[in-house]
C-alpha cells in the first residue's frame, strides 16, 4: 500500500470517527434535554401545568435536531468545497 493510499485511509477513518462521536453526542442530547426540560418547566417554570411543559420539550426536541442539522449541511460543505489553486498540483517549469 502507498503512503499516500494510507493516509487517505487514516483520514477517512479519522473523520468517520468524529462524525460517530458528534452523533452519540447529538443522540445523548436528544434523549436527555427534552425530559430535563419537562420535568424541569413543569416544577419551577409552569407550576405543574403539564400542556406547557410538554410545549417546552418539544422545543427543545426541535433545537437539538435543528442544530444537528446546521451542524451537518455546514460539516459537508466544508469537505465538498474546491480546493485553492494554489494546493492543487502544478506542473513543474525550471527556469533558465
Amino acid at each position: 500500500m502507498s503512503a499516500q493510499a494510507a493516509a487517505s485511509n487514516l483520514n477517512a477513518q479519522a473523520v468517520s470517527g468524529g462524525v460517530l462521536a458528534r452523533l452519540l453526542a447529538f443522540s445523548i442530547a436528544l434523549g436527555v434535554l427534552p425530559i430535563v426540560s419537562y420535568f424541569g418547566s413543569l416544577n419551577y417554570l409552569w407550576e405543574g401545568n403539564a400542556t406547557y411543559a410538554a410545549i417546552t420539550a418539544i422545543i427543545a426536541a426541535n433545537i437539538v435536531l435543528v442544530t444537528y442539522i446546521i451542524v451537518s449541511v455546514l460539516e459537508d460543505r466544508q469537505n465538498a468545497a474546491p480546493q485553492p489553486k494554489s494546493q492543487k498540483e502544478k506542473p513543474e517549469t525550471k527556469k533558465r
